[in-house]
């Protein structure tokens, strides 16, 4: 009662505290309606709740008990199960006993098995054994080669099943009968073979027979001393007719009469297989053995008496001898195989085709075949890497190649000598005519001898002979660089004779010649030409001669000097040619110097030095550029050389001209751009095809002659104020050379007293050179590009041409 009064007490206090509005009071009271239902409900869901805990709690006082009776059950079946298993584990070892004592008894009944298999097989091997031997014993005393033979490789192949009873004596007689018989069947053999072919007398007295026959298959099966021993007395006994008939002092033995040998062995090879070729197994090769014995006797013989008859030896009669001797040893190669010869030779890696179009590859890289010269590789078929009998025989010829290399060297001394005689009989190729900047005839004369000569040698020797021809060819290859190539090339004359200035003027085009004529000038380009052919050809030469020599000398062979002989021609060829069209163009230039630009009045069109140059220039150009035709890197050399020497020249001509006037100025600067414009289309000047000059050609022309475009639009600049004269100066040329200043100073004709303050001023506004440089006198400035230089001097040429 007290609770409910107290509600409603805290009601009305929370009454007087909201101050709840009416619809609110009203809203709450319609949601309170139902509040006593919800309380019964909360209260017996309480009461539920209080029964399921008591229900537990009473459920949790049983739980330890039943735990201690189900651990009691669990010992209980455990050990249950451990009896279990102890009882099945004394079944299984039981049962394992059980099973070793009845392998056992397998065991024994095996071993009782194996053994006495073994005791069988063995008794019946030494009833064999001894039988064998008895019957072996008996069959050589009768020679009865045929069973021995069969029967002696069983013995042999049963003996060794006795190797480990060799203990037990009686095994051990056993095996001394069988060694005792071998060695009685040897001995026998060998004595059969010497009654048969016996080493003394001219007649046999036996010949091929079956018991023979059956001896060599009986050797097969003893010590290989045996056959080798009859190998040896057979080919010596076969043989020993060839040492009578060509004893040294006989007159067969020399070398003109070498095919006899040769033919004689081809006889006794046909006899022999006609009549013993079935006595010898086959695996012997009996044939091919005889034949390698008569090579080492012949090569032993033929350098016997080459040194006691050394004194006769030609040419003619050692190529002679070498040829047949390697075709000989190239139908050796045909028919046999080289099974018998310890030693062969290696193989060598096949040679790789160089793109070349000298004579040591022409015939390698030619597409027809019909103008092909000798292949290279084809003498190489006599002594192919597969030929395992090169040089069997002709190694004896090497000591005596020195004849053969003392003759090439004489016939190419007078084949330079013809060449010689030759070339100042028909004088120098004529202009206009296809040979005309050719190669010389001789050159390619020259190197197919060369080619010739290569050929013949790596057929006789790839050792040192070979290194003593490649000297011999070094030798010549210098020798016509310097008689036929430099010793023909044009002198230049010294005494030089100038041309005035009244002539220069009054001088027509094509009236003066340059110094060489136009003879002259082929020739040089002739020359250039073959030497240019001449290296290129020596250095395939260097490589065909490392191919072909051994490996151990292949660092010997070296060319480089020869080659750099025929570079030093090449040079002197172009120097010559830029010699002596500068020399052309000098009278020019020092009429240029001379000229009195002082009065010159107006500007017209270039000057009579310009015509004089640019004449011999294209006198001289288009003949030098087509005798080159086939050399195009040379011609460009010649084009930079001969631009490297005519600009610096031009411009210490410029320096010379004192008191020039701003007229005269002017004049020059439209000179030098019409130079310039000529040097610049000199490699295609007087050509149909006009082709672009090189991007290093055209570099360096633009350098030079904007550097003297600069100069003259110094000259051309007011010399007041001073220090803009300087500044302009040192920006224009970018030197700072005080000499060179004082030159441009000098050709504006300033006095010495004005030279020496401007000298002071232009030290005083040199600027100063970064750290870490030299402090030169050149200084570092951005040149005007092409482009800037050909818009400037236009420019100029319409201002020109306006005050004209």
């Amino acid at each position: 009662m007290m609770m409910e009064e107290e509600e409603l007490e805290f009601a009305e206090d929370l009454e007087a505290i909201l101050h709840l509005t009416p619809e609110v009071q009203l809203a709450i009271e319609q949601s309170l309606a139902n509040i006593d239902d919800v309380v019964n409900k909360i209260r017996l869901k309480i009461r539920c709740l209080d029964d399921n805990i008591r229900t537990v709690v009473r459920g949790q006082t049983n739980v330890g008990q039943d735990g201690r009776q189900a651990l009691e059950e669990a010992q209980v079946a455990i050990g249950q199960l451990f009896g279990k298993i102890k009882d099945i584990k004394d079944k299984a070892e039981k049962s394992e006993q059980m099973v070793k004592e009845i392998t056992r008894d397998i065991k024994q009944l095996d071993h009782a098995k194996r053994h006495l298999t073994t005791s069988i097989t063995t008794l019946n091997h030494l009833h064999m054994l001894a039988g064998g031997v008895d019957s072996l014993e008996a069959m050589t005393r009768k020679r009865q080669y045929g069973e021995v033979a069969n029967l002696l490789q069983g013995v042999v192949n049963v003996l060794e099943h006795f190797h480990k009873y060799m203990g037990i004596p009686q095994i051990r007689q056993l095996s001394e009968r069988v060694k005792v018989a071998q060695s009685e069947l040897g001995t026998q053999i060998l004595a059969d073979f010497e009654e048969a072919f016996p080493a003394q007398g001219s007649k046999r007295a036996g010949g091929p027979s079956n018991v023979l026959r059956d001896a060599c298959l009986v050797a097969n099966v003893l010590d290989p001393r045996i056959k080798q021993e009859i190998i040896k007395k057979f080919i010596r006994q076969h043989l020993s007719e060839y040492m009578v008939l060509f004893q040294e002092n006989q007159d067969v033995a020399w070398l003109d009469k070498i095919d006899r040998r040769y033919a004689w062995i081809k006889r006794q090879l046909v006899d022999y297989e006609e009549k013993y070729g079935r006595m010898f197994p086959e695996e012997w090769c009996m044939t091919e053995r005889i034949a390698v014995e008569f090579c080492h006797i012949t090569r032993t013989e033929l350098a016997k008496v080459m040194r006691t008859r050394a004194k006769e030896i030609e040419v003619k009669l050692l190529l002679f001898a070498i040829q047949r001797t390697t075709n000989f040893e190239g139908l050796l190669a045909k028919r046999f195989s080289g099974c018998t010869l310890t030693d062969g030779p290696g193989v060598k890696k096949p040679e790789t085709p160089l793109e070349s179009t000298n004579p040591f590859l022409e015939d390698e890289i030619g597409e027809d075949g019909s103008e092909m010269e000798e292949d290279l590789d084809r003498p190489k078929k006599h002594k192919a890497p597969d030929n395992p009998f090169h040089g069997i025989i002709s190694k004896c010829f090497e000591s005596h190649l020195y004849v053969y290399i003392e003759s090439q060297d004489k016939n190419l001394g007078e084949m330079i000598d013809r060449f010689v005689s030759d070339f100042r009989a028909q004088g120098p190729p004529k202009a206009g005519t296809e040979d005309g900047g050719a190669v010389l005839p001789s050159c390619a004369d020259l190197f197919v001898y060369y080619k010739k000569c290569m050929v013949q040698c790596s057929q006789l020797s790839t050792g040192e002979p070979m290194i003593a021809f490649t000297t011999i060819f070094q030798k010549y290859l210098r020798e016509y660089a310097w008689k036929i190539l430099s010793g023909n090339l044009p002198k230049t004359s010294s005494n030089s004779g100038g041309l005035t200035i009244k002539s220069l003027l009054q001088e027509k085009e094509g009236s003066e010649a340059a110094k060489f004529t136009v003879e002259e000038l082929c020739l040089i380009c002739s020359i250039l030409s073959t030497a240019e052919y001449c290296l290129a050809t020596t250095q395939q030469l260097e490589e065909k001669l490392k191919e072909k020599v051994d490996k151990n000398l292949v660092e010997r062979i070296n060319l480089t000097g020869e080659m750099d002989t025929f570079s030093n021609v090449i040079s002197n060829s172009i120097q010559l040619l830029v010699q002596d069209l500068d020399a052309a163009c000098d009278p020019a230039l020092t009429a240029m110097s001379k000229m009195p630009w002082q009065s010159v009045e107006h500007v017209g069109d270039q000057s009579p030095y310009v015509t004089s140059v640019i004449m011999h220039i294209k006198q001289n150009v288009p003949i030098i550029r087509d005798n080159l035709a086939s050399t195009r890197k040379y011609f460009t050399q010649f084009c930079i050389k001969f631009t490297n020497s005519f600009i610096p020249k031009f411009i210490n001509h410029l320096f010379r001209c004192k008191t020039i006037s701003m007229v005269g100025a002017e004049q020059l600067l439209l000179d030098t751009h019409s130079l310039k414009t000529v040097l610049l289309d000199l490699p295609s000047i007087g050509s149909q095809v006009v082709r672009k000059a090189p991007a290093s050609y055209t570099k360096i022309v633009v350098k030079g002659m904007t550097r003297a475009e600069m100069i003259l639009k110094v000259v051309m600049a007011p010399h007041e104020p001073s220090v803009v004269f300087v500044d302009n100066y040192i920006k224009l040329l970018a030197d700072g050379n005080p000499e060179t200043f004082q030159k441009t100073l000098d050709m504006k004709g300033l006095k010495r007293s004005e030279q020496s303050s401007m000298l002071e001023l232009f030290r005083q506004r040199l600027p100063t050179p970064p750290s870490g440089t030299d402090g030169g006198p050149s200084l570092s400035f951005s040149t005007p590009t092409p482009e800037q230089e050909n818009s400037r001097i236009r420019k100029l040429e319409k201002l020109i041409k306006k005050r004209l």
